[in-house]
């Protein structure tokens, strides 16, 4: 006797089975969600190969650095506005109205560049908004599409879908970078963007379709609170506030390390300031390459099975060990091959595992806090926190301090890291059995 329909399994059930717990009819959307997530972060790695030459080789390491305070002052614009559009509309004319934004800005961004403009600094800034806002407001699609128990399932296959598309664009980037150069990698970025939306649509048509609460709630606008007062009001979101702020504070800062010696390496070269752009593009596209390569493993392989044998609250504290033990030995050994090892470690793990709790803490908090509270955090918060390395970084070069001197103020940073790490996941564990994972945080 033949199973019911809804009961059998497809081929594409089966193949995502092998990942983690799928059931019948959950596979297409798995699939068109992780495409979608592919093509974002592999256009990202175009963007940001473009912006590290830029920025490096006009601006320094130390320029780069001292940037991320525009990023903040800009998002404290952003935000805000973000807010006021998300009171008004639905979600997808809310994610079409904003990536339609972004997509104008490469092409603005392409016109100046090749009339031979000096934006390095310029799309350093818009950079750092534009990749969070988009991955955020990815996730939070997701977050709103998926109830709870299917996001702590579903989430990880379509992580490897991001891993996947950040190993590919930094693979590619290196041989795209000499091809078409920086300014027509912004064209590129566009185009994926479109494209990205046309799959948003496709998702959320595919899920009003099968709901008629998906339905309501895809057309209804979110509550008229802003993003910093649920944060405020909500310890759960506070310490996710301050996990995320500490992470990229720690990560900003080897990033600075790293970039310290690749700029020393590249003015040994010579040769004029393109030969240095080249060498470091390409050092870091290698760097990016590896990166993504072994945060794709670890997404495909390892992230669904550890969250199932630690849970979401044990799995947070992978990664700071991960980054004690790497900032360690560049206090003991500060050369570039070990920096370039340890920074590898840290945001392979970061790109994946990490990223993937990142999600799946906001999958108890109500729509607004997916939405706005999230998109504050994951931009604002997180640009707070390179702000923080960049009047690190100030100090650090009028006091004259020494790679070492950098490496264990960050160690301290990852200690703190670990504590608030402890809390969030006590605090998670109680949000999560609190009227049965669907009581809202805020």
């Amino acid at each position: 006797m033949n199973p019911p329909l809804e009961l059998r399994r497809s081929p594409l059930d089966r193949l995502f089975s092998l990942f983690t717990v799928v059931r019948p009819g959950e596979s297409i959307g798995i699939l068109v969600m992780a495409v979608n997530v592919f093509l974002l972060l592999g256009s990202y790695y175009l963007l940001k190969t473009t912006r590290e030459a830029l920025i490096l080789v006009e601006g320094g390491a130390e320029i780069k650095s001292y940037a991320a305070a525009g990023q903040a002052l800009l998002l404290l614009i952003v935000v805000p506005a973000f807010g006021w559009l998300s009171a008004r509309v639905g979600r997808i004319r809310l994610i079409t109205t904003v990536n339609l934004f972004f997509v104008s800005n490469l092409l603005l961004f392409w016109i100046l560049g090749k009339g031979g403009a000096r934006e390095g600094i310029a799309f350093y800034l818009w950079l750092g908004v534009y990749n969070n806002f988009v991955v955020a407001q990815f996730w939070a699609f997701a977050n709103d599409i998926y109830s709870e128990e299917q996001g702590k399932r579903l989430f990880p296959p379509i992580g490897i879908g991001m891993s996947l598309g950040a190993w590919f664009g930094a693979r590619i980037a290196r041989e795209m970078f000499h091809v078409l150069g920086p300014y027509n990698m912004m064209l590129a970025g566009a185009l994926v963007l479109v494209v990205s939306i046309a799959l948003t649509l496709l998702v959320d048509r595919m899920v009003t379709e099968r709901s008629r609460e998906q339905s309501v709630i895809a057309q209804t606008p979110l509550g008229k609170e802003g993003a910093f007062s649920l944060i405020r009001r909500s310890r759960y979101l506070l310490l996710i506030t301050l996990l995320i702020f500490l992470l990229n504070l720690a990560n900003t800062s080897g990033e600075y390390l790293l970039d310290r010696l690749v700029v020393d390496q590249a003015r040994q070269i010579g040769a004029g300031e393109a030969a240095q752009k080249n060498f470091v593009g390409e050092f870091k596209a290698g760097v990016f390459e590896w990166v993504n390569l072994l945060g794709f493993l670890v997404q495909t392989f390892l992230t669904a099975r550890i969250i199932k044998w630690f849970g979401v609250g044990g799995s947070l504290f992978i990664l700071p060990v991960i980054a004690l033990g790497g900032y360690s030995a560049m206090l003991l050994a500060p050369v570039l091959s070990i920096v370039r090892i340890a920074k590898i470690a840290e945001n392979s793990t970061d790109y994946s595992l990490q990223n993937t709790l990142r999600q799946a803490l906001y999958l108890p908090a109500s729509r607004d806090a997916k939405y706005k509270a999230k998109a504050a955090i994951d931009t604002f918060v997180v640009r707070s926190g390179d702000v923080s390395q960049a009047g690190l970084v100030l100090l650090g070069t009028h006091l004259a301090f020494t790679f070492q001197s950098f490496a264990r103020i960050v160690v301290g940073v990852v200690v703190v890291w670990l504590f608030v790490a402890w809390a969030l996941s006590r605090e998670y564990r109680r949000q999560s059995a609190q009227a049965g994972l669907a009581a809202p945080v805020a």
